[in-house]
C-alpha cells in the first residue's frame, strides 16, 4: 500500500481501557482518526496473538509485549511495515529481525521523566518509613510503632545508576531532600552535575550508597548489574529501588541477600518475567514464578505492577508522540523518534 495516498490500519497490543481512552481522544484532536483506523486488543503481542494484526500496516506495541522473531515473521507476513513501540524501551523488539524484514521501528523516549522519578521516590520513602505496614495495622486500630522505625533520608547517601533524563530527576529530588547523591553513567549528563551529583564508579556506589536507585536501560551489558557479587560490596542494610528494567536485578541474589540481612528492603516497580503476570489481574491465580513468589513473602519488599510511568501527563505524553511517529511515517518524513 501507498501509504501517502491512503488510509492505515494500526493495530494496538496489550490494550486496556486507560490505553484507550487516551489514544482515541488525541488520535481525533491530532486529525489521525478518522483517515487512519484504530484497531484495539486486549492480548499482548506475542507469535500466537501476531495474526491479530493481519492487513494491518501499523502495530503498536508496550512493555511487556513480544516482538521476537516469530511474532515479527507473522507480522510481516499479514502486511506489518511499521512498528510503533508506546515507551522508551525497546528490548521487547528483535530489531536485527525488524531491519531483515524492512520493518520501520519507533519509540517514544520520554513521555513522562517525572512521573517514573516520583515513583522510584514513593517507594524510597514507603518503605523506609514503613507507611504500607502501617496502614494495614492502622486499619486494624492497631496504633503500635514497634517495628515501624525509620531513618532520615537528609545526610544519607543515595546512588542512581543511570542518569539520564528519570535519572538525573531522582537525583534532584534525593538532593532535595538534603542527601549526598552518587551518579553512573557511561556519560556524564550536565543536569545531574548542576544537582549536586558525584559521579563514581559502580564499586564505589555499592561500598558508598545507603540507597540505591536504577533509572538505567537494559542491555547485554547491563543485564543483572545488581548480582550476588554487587551485592556483597554493598552496605548492611541497603536499600534497592528498581522502577526501569526487571533484567536489571538478578532476582534470586536480591531474595538471598534479603534472608541474609545484607539488603534492608527493596522497592520493585519492575521484575524479570513480569509479562506474565503484571497489567493482568492474577488475583484468583497461583504464582507459578517461585522468585517473584518468595518475595511477597518478605515484609521489607513492596512491588508495584509496573505503575511508575502511569500518570494522565504519560497516557497523554505517549499518545501525542505515539501519533507523531505515524503521521511522520504516513507522510515518508524523516522518522525522528527511529530505532535501529
Amino acid at each position: 500500500m501507498d501509504n501517502t495516498q491512503g488510509s492505515m490500519k494500526i493495530a494496538y497490543f496489550s490494550s486496556h481501557s486507560y490505553d484507550i481512552e487516551s489514544m482515541e481522544r488525541i488520535a481525533k484532536e491530532q486529525g489521525v482518526t478518522p483517515k487512519h483506523e484504530l484497531q484495539f486488543f486486549t492480548p499482548r503481542l506475542d507469535a500466537s496473538s501476531a495474526k491479530l494484526a493481519e492487513g494491518c500496516e501499523g502495530v503498536c506495541i508496550f512493555v511487556n509485549d513480544v516482538a521476537d522473531e516469530a511474532a515479527l515473521r507473522v507480522l510481516a507476513a499479514g502486511g506489518t511495515k511499521a512498528m510503533f513501540l508506546r515507551c522508551a524501551g525497546f528490548d521487547m523488539i528483535d530489531l536485527k529481525v525488524a531491519k531483515e524484514l524492512g520493518l520501520a521501528v519507533t519509540r517514544v523516549p520520554a513521555y513522562s521523566p517525572y512521573a517514573v522519578a516520583e515513583h522510584a521516590a514513593s517507594l524510597m520513602m514507603t518503605l523506609n518509613r514503613k507507611i504500607h505496614r502501617s496502614y494495614n495495622r492502622t486499619r486494624e486500630q492497631n496504633f503500635r510503632l514497634s517495628g515501624l522505625l525509620g531513618f532520615d533520608v537528609h545526610g544519607k547517601t543515595i546512588g542512581v545508576v543511570g542518569t539520564g533524563k528519570i535519572g538525573a530527576l531522582f537525583a534532584r529530588i534525593a538532593s532535595g531532600f538534603g542527601a549526598k547523591v552518587l551518579g553512573y553513567d557511561v556519560v556524564q549528563n550536565p543536569e545531574a552535575l548542576s544537582y549536586g551529583v558525584e559521579y563514581v564508579s559502580l564499586d564505589e556506589m555499592w561500598k558508598r550508597a545507603d540507597i540505591i536507585s536504577l533509572h538505567c536501560p537494559l542491555f547485554p551489558s547491563t543485564k543483572h548489574t545488581i548480582n550476588a557479587e554487587s551485592i556483597s560490596k554493598m552496605k548492611e542494610g541497603v536499600v534497592i529501588i528498581n522502577t526501569s528494567r526487571g533484567g536489571l536485578i538478578d532476582t534470586k541474589a536480591l531474595v538471598d541477600g534479603l534472608k541474609s540481612g545484607k539488603i534492608g528492603s527493596v522497592g520493585l516497580d519492575v521484575f524479570e518475567g513480569e509479562g506474565e503476570y503484571f497489567y493482568s489481574d492474577r488475583s484468583g491465580a497461583i504464582i507459578q514464578d517461585e522468585t517473584l513468589a518468595r518475595l511477597f513473602t518478605f515484609p521489607n519488599v513492596l512491588i508495584t505492577g509496573h505503575q511508575a510511568f502511569f500518570t494522565k501527563e504519560a497516557l497523554d505524553n505517549i499518545a501525542l508522540t505515539t501519533f507523531a511517529n505515524v503521521k511522520a511515517y504516513a507522510a515518508k518524513e524523516t522518522l525522528v523518534n527511529e530505532v535501529k
